[in-house]
């Protein structure tokens, strides 16, 4: 059309037509609107038309893109510079139903008129905002500005008015929900759900009210939850998925649990944030029991780290998150001799007395206690009744000095403790044998107590010595005594040769045996010709113990048996060596008792009568290597080692065995010669012996045979008389106790009777009475909160009315009665000045479009006289 419009130069644009004519020399388009004729000039070009107004009938609209600026106030077109109609490139408006319209050079109709959309009830638009912009509300007063990306509802019923700044995303129905029902509901983003609260993207919660509910724009159907039904003797235990308020209206944070009795509700319907995590019991405690609860649920929240008592008589349930600190425990009784030790936990005052943390005391019995909170049980101690050989280590734990407490019954204090005393492993397994002199014999398998102090008890004929590591000094007991060990002692333990021959270390002994007793070795000795002899020699000993000096002496050397028998086998080797073995065999005791305890005294000899050098020994005392043999004392039959006071008072030869073979079949034979004759003679006279002891014993046995008899019949008439006794004595009895067992029960049985119904009694009239307080204090509370909120709402209107009244006051007063009253007469004196200036009685000015209200024209005319004036 505009090209057959541009080859005429008049154009004839009908009503309700627009042509758009494009300038060349000022490049502007201009809009022509009919109906008129246009003659188009030289310059001049047309670029649209003529085309026909867009004509939007009732509830419909259309869409521009590109459109015109408008004045805000005149909704005139806003024009650049040159004339040309400012655009808002890009940009789309929405137009409802109005008079036909053109549209201007640059404007496009994006969208043909469509009907408007009707949103039914219980249905509504999920809207979104596709750029900024600002909107009034329904109601006029409410502005709202909405972000690119925000969205909300548009409820039914209704018809909605699109918005170019607003996209159409889906149509929304409501759901239906019934009794003991909840709807569980999502949140796509961050919201204000319909109660008012807000809700974070993700978050689920639940609307319980049945009826139909229509999800928010924010908000999508999960589902449907059912409710659980609650009895007197469960409690629902619940546990927050993440931290919201519950239907209680209180707040739950993450992570929290919590209990749902019969108190609160019949029946509950979980949360979407709380997990049913089970069922809890009620705990009872009965009137002499008590629990600690850690951790206790105060005001709704649990208080980590604390600590509650409960005492009996007492019946609850236990809170998620408490837990009782060793179950339902016992009131400690104590008796006269027991006492606990306590400890305080933190600082509190007890009576009179203040106790501090880490503060220490105890509690005697007879008495029962229930430690508070404050307070831990350390330990229920008891008196120790020790006997005079008794006794128990206790170390002050203030000054760390250990002490040994023997003899008494004592209870340790508070600042006291018992004190372990360690031994060698040694030691102990020697105290566990009994002292005797068998190193194979075997050991008791009961532990020592570490506590207890250490008794030992010395042999008869025996000595320990103890060294005192505190004082430095050494001690020797002799026995028989018990060895009561301080705490700062310890036992010398002997390291001795033993078996046959003598082996180093062979025996581990606390105890060292005095004597008189005798030791046996095997030595190999060689004669003068040469002939090899195996000799098994026996020591009669003993220590020669005179007064505290020579006592401590007796364990200077530390292995006396490897010593002396070192010692006389090198006495004898040297008297064997200067004898032949027909000499040896023949005199082999003399030569041996003369080798160890010589013929003649010796010149040499101390006047002690000890003949022997000391030992050689180190800087420890310890012996260097074999001692020296000592010499022979004369006739004394005597050999004493001076280093240690031992005395060798005699020696015996048990047997002399050649080491040849040839040599020890010859002297077999003959000893067995000999050893045949003297066997057959022995035996003849034990069995002549024998005979004449049988005899004997065959005639008393005849004897006593007789004896028995008699004896056995006289027994057996006093059984009878008895037993006819003790028929007579239990027939009676047996009836009497009967007779008194059922009088008994009656009479318990009756006095229980009469104690039950008054216990019963009793306790209806508790559960009245308390029944009818709850009650009271219920309708008191009702009645007080009832006059509050009265009281309150009658100080905010009277405040409100006095804040009215003070307002239009000042007002009043900040304006003056003077000023109100110009401002009332200003109007007037102003039009009758201006007429009287022109000289006019009255005028009227009209563009000839607006209308002209002529009701007040005649007073107008008359100078604004009133009608009661004329």
């Amino acid at each position: 059309m505009a090209s057959s419009a541009q080859a005429v130069n008049v154009i004839r644009i009908k009503p309700n037509h627009y042509v758009h004519v494009f300038d060349n020399n000022t490049n502007i388009t201009r809009l022509e609107v009919g109906p008129q004729t246009f003659t188009r000039l030289d310059h001049e070009r047309v670029t649209a038309g003529p085309e026909s107004m867009i004509l939007i009938p009732p509830r419909h609209y259309c869409v521009i893109e590109n459109p015109v600026i408008r004045d805000p106030v005149t909704k005139e077109v806003s024009l650049d510079a040159h004339g040309q109609a400012r655009l808002r490139h890009g940009d789309q408006e929405i137009r409802f139903t109005q008079d036909p319209f053109s549209l201007y050079p640059g404007e496009v109709l994006a969208a043909k008129p469509a009907p408007l959309q009707v949103v039914q009830a219980n249905h509504a638009l999920r809207l979104r905002a596709i750029r900024d912009f600002s909107e009034t509300l329904a109601d006029g007063k409410t502005k709202v500005t909405r972000v690119a990306g925000d969205e909300w509802l548009y409820q039914g019923p209704g018809t909605y008015l699109p918005r170019v700044e607003v996209q159409v995303v889906e149509v929304i129905k409501a759901n239906i929900i019934k009794d003991n029902q909840a709807l569980k509901l999502r949140a796509r983003l961050a919201c204000v759900d319909r109660k008012g609260a807000h809700r974070a993207a993700g978050e689920e919660w639940l609307v319980r009210d049945t009826g139909a509910y229509l999800p928010g724009v924010h908000e999508e159907v999960v589902g449907t939850i059912n409710a659980y039904v609650l009895t007197e003797k469960t409690a629902l235990h619940l546990m927050a998925s993440r931290t919201f308020t519950d239907v209680f209206n209180k707040r739950r944070k993450a992570g929290e649990e919590w209990l749902v009795t019969l108190k609160d509700a019949d029946t509950h319907i979980p949360d979407v944030y709380e997990e049913v995590k089970g069922t809890v019991n009620a705990t009872v405690l009965s009137n002499r029991q008590y629990c600690v609860v850690l951790d206790p649920v105060v005001n709704g929240k649990p208080a980590l780290g604390l600590r509650e008592l409960r005492k009996g008589e007492l019946t609850f349930f236990l809170l998620p998150g408490e837990r009782l600190e060793k179950g339902i425990q016992n009131v400690y009784v104590l008796a006269s001799e027991e006492a606990l030790l306590l400890v305080a936990r933190e600082t509190f005052q007890e009576g009179k007395v203040t106790r501090k943390p880490g503060d220490r005391w105890m509690i005697y019995g007879p008495t029962d206690y229930i430690p508070p909170i404050e307070v831990e049980v350390v330990e229920k101690r008891k008196s120790i009744p020790l006997d005079i050989n008794e006794g128990i280590y206790v170390r002050d734990m203030k000054t760390g000095k250990v002490r040994a407490v023997i003899g008494q019954s004592y209870m340790l204090q508070p600042h006291e403790e018992k004190w372990a005393k360690e031994l060698p492993g040694v030691v102990e397994e020697l105290l566990r044998k009994n002292p005797a002199r068998d190193q194979n014999e075997s050991a008791s398998t009961e532990e020592r107590d570490p506590t207890r102090v250490v008794t030992y008890r010395v042999p008869h004929n025996a000595a320990v010595q103890i060294y005192d590591y505190a004082k430095k000094q050494p001690r020797v007991v002799f026995g028989p005594e018990l060895v009561l060990l301080g705490p700062e002692e310890q036992f010398t333990v002997l390291n001795l040769s033993g078996g046959v021959p003598k082996r180093p270390n062979y025996i581990k002994s606390l105890a060292l045996f005095l004597g008189p007793d005798f030791m046996t070795d095997v030595i190999t000795v060689e004669t003068g010709d040469h002939a090899r002899l195996s000799l098994k020699l026996s020591y009669n000993w003993h220590f020669e113990v005179g007064n505290k000096e020579l006592a401590a002496r007796i364990f200077s050397t530390p292995d006396f048996t490897g010593d002396l028998c070192k010692a006389i086998g090198s006495l004898v080797r040297g008297a064997v060596a200067s004898s032949s073995f027909d000499d040896f065999h023949k005199h082999s005791s003399e030569i041996i008792h003369n080798a160890v305890f010589g013929k003649t005294p010796n010149p040499s000899a101390s006047a002690s009568g000890a003949v022997a050098p000391a030992p050689a020994k180190d800087a420890k005392g310890h012996v260097k290597g074999e001692a020296p043999a000592p010499k022979p004392t004369g006739e004394s039959d005597r050999l004493l080692f001076s280093a240690n006071s031992l005395v060798v008072t005699n020696i015996d030869v048990q047997s002399v065995e050649p080491v040849d073979q040839r040599t020890l079949d010859s002297l077999q034979k003959s000893v067995q010669l000999a050893i045949e004759i003297t066997t057959k003679s022995q035996e003849a006279a034990a069995r002549h012996e024998a005979e004449r002891l049988e005899q004997e014993a065959r005639g008393r046995l005849e004897r006593q045979k007789i004896n028995d008899e008699a004896e056995a019949e006289k027994s057996r008439q006093e059984l009878l008389s008895l037993q006819a006794q003790s028929a007579a004595v239990e027939s009676t009895g047996q009836a009497k106790a009967e007779a008194k067992a059922r009088a008994e029960a009656a009479q318990i049985e009756g006095e229980a009777s009469v104690r039950q119904a008054q216990l019963r009694a009793e306790a209806s009239k508790i559960k009245s009475e308390a029944e009818l307080i709850q009650l009271k204090q219920k309708q008191e509370a009702e009645i007080d909160h009832q006059r509050k909120v009265d009281e309150l709402d009658l100080a905010r209107a009277r405040e409100l009315a006095g804040i009215d009244s003070a307002k239009f006051k000042a007002t009043v007063t900040s304006i003056g009665a003077e000023t109100i009253k110009a401002i009332a007469q200003a109007g007037p004196e102003m039009q009758a000045k201006m007429l009287q200036g022109l000289g006019l009685k009255g005028f009227m000015i009209t563009d000839g479009n607006s209308p002209i209200n002529l009701f007040n024209t005649a007073q107008g005319f008359l100078g604004g006289v009133n009608p009661s004036d004329i």
